[in-house]
């Protein structure tokens, strides 16, 4: 999702618009992107301790014993400095965004969780090998017929 160093970036225009901690940065971005994708915990926190080590943030311990993170004078600057990539970097997750949730994709995107959701309601209570490779062939034979209709838009 993102480019080598485009995480920082990221992480310092959440904490310019609020502090929040670590788990709020990761559902911030995971709400920007519509829930397509989530940084994990290995990415975020060490980026962020990076980002306090560099002086652009500041981590205090808040109510609830968690750190919470915010942005510093320097960390400011530092992000006006950098606001072309910044700006690029947020107009790429909003083109993917939108191109992920446009009208077209909405109804992909039911029919995939409709799929998701009758797979694993089904196949979690079986017990029959038989039964449940029945299930793993009709969802290989959805991957090929998806597949093949891409490659008949392709052409």
């Amino acid at each position: 999702m993102f480019e080598q160093g485009d995480l920082k970036y990221v992480i310092l225009q959440l904490l310019s618009e609020k502090p929040r901690h670590g788990y709020e940065v990761i559902k911030a971005l995971e709400e920007r992107l519509g829930g397509t994708y989530s940084p994990s915990p290995g990415a975020v926190y060490p980026t962020l301790t990076m980002l306090e080590d560099m002086g652009y943030a500041r981590g205090t311990t808040g109510d609830a014993g968690k750190k919470v993170y915010e942005i510093t004078a320097e960390g400011r600057t530092y992000l006006e400095e950098n606001k072309g990539a910044v700006d690029e970097i947020f107009d790429r997750i909003s083109e993917f965004a939108t191109s992920f949730f446009g009208a077209p994709m909405v109804e992909v995107h039911q029919a995939f969780k409709n799929v998701a959701r009758a797979t694993y309601a089904t196949a979690t209570r079986l017990k029959d090998p038989e039964q449940l490779k029945r299930i793993k062939d009709a969802l290989d034979r959805a991957v090929a017929e998806i597949e093949k209709a891409g490659d008949k838009t392709a052409s």
